[in-house]
């Protein structure tokens, strides 16, 4: 019975790794996301100086 709830106890704590690590990355991702959108703008800013 020990055993039983030891690897519950595993399972819980890897999903609670991968909870971790996949709000992480997807906290990256917006992160990309928004500094990608800055760089476009400035590239069609500077596309409009020049006609």
């Amino acid at each position: 019975m020990t055993w039983i709830f030891l690897a519950a106890g595993l399972v819980a704590a890897g999903l609670v790794v991968l909870l971790v690590a996949g709000t992480r990355v997807a906290r990256a991702a917006r992160t990309l996301n928004s500094e990608i959108a800055q760089v476009h703008a400035l590239f069609n800013a500077k596309s409009d100086v020049r006609g």
